[in-house]
């Protein structure tokens, strides 16, 4: 893929997102996409944890706690975590409009250090459609959901069939989450980034 076309702009003959129908209502919890995803899965000890709610829209909102596991420089929560919450929570979007779809580019701004102990509260929405590509933008704030922004992304994903993961991830997890006998969490198990 070329730089034009992993561009973060979105052309101008781009369409809104449209909200699936059958998605969760504003406030509902979207609960793990799978167990064992380090953004989301409970299964995994180190992990980021988040909890995301859909919001109005094509919008999402989430936390997470920044534990001492999450540091880089000393105190502070490692940078590339940040930028993986959001990674999650932008791709966490993609359920609100029943699509799969994987991170086909995603640039972050770390503006603010985030110490270890703080709640992370992130918010994302998509912003255009074109074709298989779907625009989204997110923050993370701490102190409150109006605190100060202290890291911020511009994604662009790319809507791709449950063939991209069956050809490309392991056979044993694969198969695992395709035996899953919850048809939603089997379904959204394949969701989100590459």
């Amino acid at each position: 893929m070329s730089a034009t076309e992993t561009s973060l702009t979105p052309p101008k003959d781009a369409v809104r997102p449209v909200r699936h129908p059958d998605a969760p209502a504003p406030g509902e919890p979207l609960g793990a996409h799978y167990a064992q995803c380090f953004g989301c899965g409970a299964e995994q000890r180190h992990g980021l944890h988040i909890r995301a709610r859909a919001g109005e829209g094509v919008g999402v909102t989430a936390e997470f706690t920044v534990r001492p596991e999450h540091q880089g420089a000393p105190g502070l929560a490692h940078g590339g975590l940040l930028a993986a919450a959001l990674d999650e929570t932008l791709g966490s979007l993609n359920w609100l409009m029943h699509t799969i779809a994987v991170t086909g580019r995603l640039e972050t701004d770390f503006l603010r250090p985030v110490p270890v102990g703080s709640v992370l509260h992130l918010t994302a929405r998509a912003t255009a459609r074109h074709g298989r590509k779907i625009y989204c933008t997110g923050t993370g704030r701490i102190g409150g959901p109006d605190g100060p922004v202290v890291v911020r992304a511009d994604a662009l994903f790319i809507e791709v069939k449950v063939e991209h993961f069956v050809d490309h991830g392991r056979r044993e997890e694969i198969e695992a989450a395709m035996a899953d006998p919850d048809t939603v969490r089997r379904a959204r198990a394949f969701e989100v980034n590459p």
